[in-house]
């Protein structure tokens, strides 16, 4: 990782928002963590603090929440704070009666994939109304486990940290000139309060050796079964394929 990366990388969002999708700036969740962070100074780097926009989306309390705050305030970018907890509450409280009559229990994946999708939902009204595109945040490391919510956190218009690993994107931070405290802030979820890598059972620099060199330590029995189990988060809609001729494609319009 080098500056030339970085600026390749602001160009490409410029060309992007700007030249491609025609938008008029960008809007992503600010969690208090570092991925949120380095990519919103990579656009505003590349299109301007003025055509970025904030959103930081507690459920209840946010343990990050002053965190989440200073990293707009650094970056200058004009940011609110929606909590999407009567959200939360709402749909958790529809589907019970449905889980009743199923015979069911509300489990965590419930309870822990629900506020990322509300709030990608929310980005997204934002987005629509004001003519941005949503920059999701995620990076290379955690996709690579499914350490991601599918339709919720693993989504967005585009995205300029996904075939980066969590240490490269520590390095990005450092190299964008972004507080230390901040880029190498032990990564939790603000839920559980656990981090990143006492939930995953191995740190992250292991599973950065195996993405980037191949190289198996202890944990990767534990690295290479999460990769296997969470395919389905990587591969987006599957769909069913047929033979039926389609002319869009045949004629490459």
């Amino acid at each position: 990782m080098n500056l030339k990366d970085i600026d390749d990388i602001k160009i490409w969002i410029k060309n992007y928002v700007f030249n491609e999708a025609h938008s008029h700036g960008v809007v992503l969740g600010m969690s208090g963590g570092k991925d949120s962070l380095v990519m919103a100074k990579l656009c505003v780097d590349a299109i301007g603090n003025e055509n970025v926009v904030g959103v930081i989306m507690p459920n209840g309390n946010m343990k990050d929440i002053e965190i989440a705050k200073r990293s707009c305030e650094i970056l200058k970018i004009r940011y609110y704070i929606i909590n999407i907890n009567d959200m939360y509450n709402n749909v958790i409280d529809s589907i019970k009666p449905i889980l009743n009559n199923e015979q069911a229990a509300l489990t965590t994946v419930t309870t822990f994939n629900t506020p990322p999708r509300i709030r990608m939902v929310t980005l997204y009204a934002i987005a629509g109304s004001l003519g941005y595109l949503v920059a999701n945040t995620s990076n290379l490391s955690e996709a690579m486990v499914g350490y991601t919510t599918k339709w919720g956190d693993n989504v967005g218009d585009f995205s300029a940290l996904a075939n980066f690993t969590k240490e490269e994107v520590c390095e990005m931070g450092i190299l964008l000139g972004l507080p230390n405290e901040l880029v190498n802030k032990v990564p939790e979820d603000g839920v559980s309060g656990k981090s990143d890598e006492d939930k995953l059972g191995f740190p992250y620099s292991s599973l950065d050796n195996f993405i980037r060199n191949g190289e198996k330590d202890q944990f990767f029995p534990k690295i290479e079964k999460m990769h296997n189990i969470s395919s389905h988060k990587r591969n987006g809609v599957v769909k069913y394929e047929n033979n039926i001729k389609n002319y869009f494609e045949v004629q490459n319009v």
